[in-house]
């Protein structure tokens, strides 16, 4: 019989059982415990661990669940043959080599991926839930329509319509979790056997979902007015992945001509499409709202997807996807199988919210609140002493700031967080690197910080780089 030596810790946190589980389980692992060997009996070990005995037969009995050991009766407990069908190796967690740095903390982050989540309108939203909740209504806790409760996509239909110009049907509208789901979704419906183009700074969050899903992908360089189609046909791509009404991060609004050209190029070729990601659209300062893409289409040739995370909050994971007649053929035939993503109460809250008119009311508030923000940066900035110029500053919640290429992006950006100011570089966004550019480009959002922390965070980053 194997003689047991276990140092219990009775102020450890971990219970007596556990620990006297762990130890043999360990042994047994390390072989030092060898299979066929017997152990104490529970008598005979409380009393040596001077423990009550429920507390050996509970570690026992997690041991005799995993099969670590077996119990042979009249005989005893004894350890099971586990030898040579799989070797443990037990490592102890190590720290990483060197030393760690403590993650920076900024007093000021000009982060363009910013919400102001102080606005959010919890008062419709609580009420909303409540009546939403109030009846016993058990269907909503069964699964619904793969693609969206036919209420909401009817909504979001007709809130793109109004607001966007899109013209689509509820039947082609697929509501999902966030954007990065509906494009994998996607490609799914469509196959990767494509060559997906995106505009080169892009979203790098999207070009790593098309290279992951074992798309092809490529970049098309941009001029003033968004995606060169003539070098995009030289590319032999045939879907386009672009942002017309406010390209990220560049903030470049696609005109008319260049909507055209690329719509020409999608119909130029069977199986051409444009992946239209119109992600922030609603805020705009300058004229009037840049209506979509898809409003111009009449040939099926784009595919538009949108999202609530920027307008509402990006926890809400509600966004959808409209998809082409042809697509949606495909859609119905190879993914109609798959759930919904979104809680059937969460639709039934957020059609609700924009059928009752909370949302037109919270945008109209969250655009002032921008704008407010966006004037007095642009106020602060246009104060601030040195050589620069400013662009992307109409729509969105961002804004650039470009620089002669005399001081490296990254040094600007260690000088701005000296001074506790987080701001990001243009590189960042780039998918082609090693291209000589003879300017630095700064991104700056506002989106999250309040007017009086703008302008103390712009002297800040005027003393950094001034």
């Amino acid at each position: 019989m194997y003689e047991l030596t276990i140092s219990l810790r009775p102020k450890s946190g971990t219970p007596l059982y556990e620990q006297i589980y762990d130890h043999i389980k360990g042994e047994i692992q390390d072989g030092h415990i060898k299979s066929g060997e017997k152990l104490p009996s529970t008598r005979a070990l409380c009393r040596h661990l001077e423990v009550s005995r429920s507390t050996v037969e509970l570690a026992y009995e997690q041991l005799l669940s995993e099969g670590y050991v077996e119990a042979e009766p009249c005989r005893g407990y004894f350890v099971s043959q586990i030898e040579g069908l799989y070797h443990f190796e037990r490592q102890e967690r190590k720290r990483p080599e060197g030393k760690q740095e403590p993650e920076k903390s900024y007093l000021y982050d000009f982060t363009p991926n910013g919400v102001d989540l102080k606005s959010f309108p919890y008062n419709a939203w609580r009420k909303l839930s409540r009546e939403c909740l109030t009846d016993d209504r058990a269907e909503l806790f069964r699964l619904g329509n793969p693609q969206g409760e036919y209420g909401l996509r009817n909504a979001i239909c007709s809130y793109l319509h109004q607001a966007r110009g899109v013209n689509c049907r509820p039947e082609q509208v697929i509501v999902g979790a966030g954007s990065d789901y509906l494009l994998m979704l996607l490609i799914m419906i469509i196959g990767s056997r494509h060559r997906v183009a995106l505009e080169n700074p892009t979203y790098r969050q999207a070009y790593r979902i098309f290279e992951n899903l074992s798309c092809e992908v490529c970049t098309v360089d941009m001029d003033s007015r968004g995606m060169q189609v003539d070098r995009l046909r030289e590319s032999g791509a045939d879907i386009a992945f672009v942002m017309p009404s406010h390209q990220y991060p560049l903030g470049i609004v696609m005109p008319i001509r260049r909507r055209m050209e690329l719509l020409k190029w999608a119909d130029e070729e069977p199986g051409r499409y444009i992946i239209e990601d119109d992600y922030d659209s609603e805020f705009r300062y300058k004229g009037k709202p840049i209506p979509a893409l898809q409003g111009y289409d009449s040939r099926g040739r784009v595919i538009y997807t949108g999202t609530f995370s920027k307008s509402i909050a990006p926890a809400i994971r509600m966004s959808y996807i409209v998809l082409p007649p042809e697509i949606l053929s495909l859609y119905q035939e190879r993914c109609s199988f798959l759930s919904s993503t979104v809680s059937r109460v969460d639709q039934l809250i957020l059609q609700k919210f924009i059928e009752d008119g909370y949302y037109e009311r919270h945008l109209n508030k969250t655009r002032a609140l921008y704008k407010s923000r966006h004037d007095t940066l642009l106020g602060c900035l246009r104060e601030m002493k040195g050589d620069f110029k400013i662009s992307g500053e109409n729509a969105g919640v961002h804004l650039l700031l470009h620089f002669p290429g005399s001081v490296p992006e990254r040094e600007m950006i260690e000088r701005a967080a000296d001074k506790g100011v987080k701001v990001y570089g243009l590189s960042e966004y780039c998918v082609e690197t090693g291209k000589e550019n003879d300017e630095t480009v700064i991104l700056l959002g506002y989106a999250n910080m309040g007017e009086e922390k703008i302008c103390e965070a712009v002297k800040l980053l005027e003393e950094a780089w001034m």
